[in-house]
């Protein structure tokens, strides 16, 4: 054998073994991962988490089968930021991904790279909004809807099966973005819901419009239901279930008035299920403070994989495997208003129980174009303008929507939906004191100027890859 052979030989034998033992590592137990998302889903209008309007039996069963976390959040309650943070393990400073429709930073690995280096294919179906391609090299895969504004939600779970099956010596991360119940509002069948009937939550006016137009939101949580345990059910029937790690997540709150655009408990608060058979116990629920930038350094953790990767989130699996309690001491969010409408930046923080607001242009008016101006999407909002002459509960709604003050604070346990602003309570003071200076340290630590950032300039050098320098803006 010539010097060649021999050095062909055995770089044959490696490329062998190498193959063997990704083989014998799937084989031996390494999960597949299958992640599921809705679309602009309050967490509080799902069964689950106290909602009374709809039913969604195949998430409540998914959560019978797993663990419920009562205290998941996004750090920022728009679609593309929020999802950058759940591929990335990073929060959007760190990214680069601080507004809606912005890129994420050159050189920024994600849950593909990540995933990938262990011997995983990771397709996506659905709803993308995730860029640049080199950060996010997912495969496409075919069957649900992906355009969120579509007038349909076309869902086929073939592409999503035949991604699954496709080779059972390689485990997979499919990420299955649902579009429901992403405006417009039209699928699904408002008839099952009587408007006059529906027990609209205290931070909507009520009135007809909005209780027709909430009609049509809980039709779209119908079929999200029925899709979420559709897609649960190809693991059954492919008789994978028992060796894959199952996430539900709602994203951010609906595009509803305090909620989606906005840093209030509604808006930033997710509904979050992790099932993990012979892992996770069956039903359980966790006030664990996580957020989405915890969810990849966990699953790599659950995989085996050690490495010290600089991630803004930590791996809460201690909580997932029932030997922790707590995770996060605090939860951190942001809101840069650019370009859903006029600059309006926002930061926060929350304990679990209180919850610190501060609006850092305050004598600005708050303005977001989607949600006021785009008729016929949202009719209800010019209902409420023009209903707040006659009705006082309604003008203070609208009142608090659009001039917010310098800093607020909320009893989460006591006010989930933040109806009352606690900021001036001497009895409080020590709360909001500790909480404000935790805002100070994490927006330090971020690099974050404040809102000097919330600028259509900076948006548009991130949307051509020219990220702001943090240390440049702190000076």
């Amino acid at each position: 054998m010539t010097k060649t052979s021999r050095y062909c030989f055995i770089l044959l034998l490696i490329l062998l073994g190498f193959h063997l033992y990704a083989s014998d590592v799937n084989r031996k137990g390494q999960p597949n991962i299958l992640i599921v998302i809705a679309d602009d889903c309050t967490h509080s209008d799902l069964s689950l988490y106290g909602g009374q309007n709809v039913k969604t039996p195949h998430i409540d069963q998914l959560a019978s089968q797993g663990m419920t976390f009562n205290n998941a959040f996004v750090t920022m309650s728009m679609c593309v930021p929020c999802r950058a943070e759940l591929y990335t393990g990073l929060q959007p400073v760190n990214s680069g991904v601080c507004w809606n429709h912005a890129i994420a930073r050159t050189g920024t690995q994600s849950i593909v790279q990540y995933l990938g280096e262990l011997n995983y294919r990771v397709g996506i179906a659905g709803k993308v909004h995730a860029d640049p391609r080199e950060v996010y090299p997912f495969e496409m895969v075919e069957g649900v809807e992906r355009n969120c504004v579509s007038e349909t939600a076309n869902y086929d779970p073939a592409g999503l099966k035949e991604f699954m099956a496709r080779d059972k010596e390689q485990p997979f991360c499919l990420i299955t973005a649902l579009v429901v119940p992403h405006i417009p509002w039209t699928v699904g069948d408002p008839s099952h819901f009587n408007p006059e009937e529906l027990k609209l939550p205290s931070y909507l006016a009520d009135n007809k419009e909005t209780r027709r137009e909430f009609a049509k939101y809980l039709a779209e949580i119908e079929v999200l239901d029925q899709q979420v345990g559709e897609t649960i059910a190809l693991l059954d029937e492919l008789k994978i279930s028992d060796n894959t790690i199952v996430i539900f997540t709602s994203e951010q709150g609906a595009q509803l008035p305090f909620c989606k655009w906005t840093n209030w408990n509604n808006g930033v608060h997710t509904g979050f299920i992790v099932r993990w058979p012979g892992k996770v116990n069956s039903g359980s629920r966790t006030d664990a403070l996580v957020q989405y930038n915890d969810v990849l350094p966990t699953l790599l953790d659950a995989l085996g994989n050690t490495s010290d990767t600089d991630f803004d989130g930590s791996s809460f699996l201690p909580v997932l495997l029932g030997e922790k309690e707590t995770h996060r001491e605090y939860a951190y969010f942001m809101h840069n208003n650019v370009p859903e409408g006029p600059a309006y930046p926002i930061r926060s923080v929350t304990d679990g129980n209180y919850h610190y607001i501060r609006n850092l242009s305050p004598k600005s008016l708050y303005i977001e174009r989607h949600l006021m101006a785009r008729m016929p999407l949202n009719q209800y909002w010019p209902s409420w303008v023009f209903d707040a002459s006659d009705d006082p509960e309604i003008l203070d709604l609208v009142t608090r929507y659009q001039n917010r003050p310098a800093e607020e604070l909320y009893n989460l346990t006591a006010d989930p939906n933040e109806m009352q602003n606690l900021i001036g309570r001497d009895d409080l003071g020590e709360i909001k004191q500790n909480l404000s200076q935790k805002l100070d340290e994490w927006m330090k630590a971020q690099g974050d100027p404040g809102a000097e950032i919330d600028s259509r300039e900076e948006l548009k050098n991130a949307r051509q890859g020219k990220h702001f320098d943090p240390l440049i803006l702190q000076n």
